[in-house]
């Protein structure tokens, strides 16, 4: 099943914009799970069970894997194996190099680890984005303007008549001939959402941010949302999993996705 597909159908079944983000950090972890042979992949299981019926999506950031050294793949293949088969895993991994060295990074993400979907940044052009983007049932989102007070230094800046991440938005369009792609717009980029759904009016977009970096779930559906009343995926990390450090982090990893998944419907135009 393509990612598209999956996406469709666990938004419809959960009723959800919500993709949680395993961004599971060793170092952060319960005490209650220090004593277990992976720690990281018990957390990781209790958490998607908590939350498997209320989430679009879930992102793990390969980052805090890669981090775990030789134990991290298996972590992380084992984490995405664990997820119900009928909810999309997106790897947030940001990946981006020439075209034969880009295409061992799908290889590796899309057929190594099962993913469904894959963060991409496009700053090489065509030719290294090509590769994720012949995977046509897996989705390549791509990196247009994102969190942090850095896309002031690039992303925002003038390429001829326009901002370099509406060159970006512009490209994408022209990439995605097979309906495979998406792109990612930070929660704390409000004044530009609509511009982007305006630009992308039929594309997923991947908006991580809300909560702990203080992005608006209200602003991100409001102007982030399709015509349909989705097509986003609004992804929140530490504020769902690390809800509480005490025994009890399933159970309040699943109340804190809850009241956000339901904020998040509150402010949606088609239910």
């Amino acid at each position: 099943m393509s990612f598209q597909s999956k996406l469709h159908q666990a938004t419809q079944q959960n009723n959800s914009l919500l993709c949680v983000g395993l961004d599971s950090e060793l170092s952060k972890l319960p005490d209650c799970t220090r004593s277990k042979d992976n720690p990281v992949l018990y957390f990781n299981k209790h958490i998607i069970d908590a939350t498997a019926d209320l989430v679009c999506c879930y992102k793990p950031n390969y980052a805090f894997y890669g981090a775990l050294g030789a134990a991290g793949w298996e972590t992380l293949r084992a984490t995405i194996e664990h997820i119900p088969s009928h909810i999309p895993v997106l790897v947030d991994a940001k990946v981006g190099d020439i075209g034969n060295t880009a295409q061992q990074y799908a290889q590796m993400f899309f057929e190594g680890l099962g993913a469904d979907g894959l963060t991409v940044t496009p700053y090489m052009g065509e030719d290294c984005v090509a590769p994720f983007l012949s995977y046509t049932e897996k989705a390549t989102f791509i990196v247009c303007l994102t969190s942090n007070k850095g896309a002031d230094d690039f992303e925002k800046k003038a390429l001829g008549t326009r901002p370099l991440y509406e060159e970006v938005i512009a490209r994408v369009q022209q990439w995605t001939e097979h309906g495979n792609c998406g792109l990612v717009i930070g929660a704390t980029q409000p004044d530009y959402f609509a511009r982007v759904r305006a630009l992308a009016p039929d594309m997923p977009l991947l908006i991580p941010g809300v909560g702990a970096q203080g992005g608006s779930a209200e602003e991100a559906v409001s102007n982030g949302q399709d015509k349909k009343g989705a097509g986003i995926l609004i992804n929140s990390s530490r504020g769902i999993i690390f809800a509480s450090s005490g025994e009890d982090f399933a159970a309040a990893a699943s109340t804190a996705a809850r009241d956000l998944r339901d904020e998040l419907n509150g402010h949606r135009s088609t239910r």
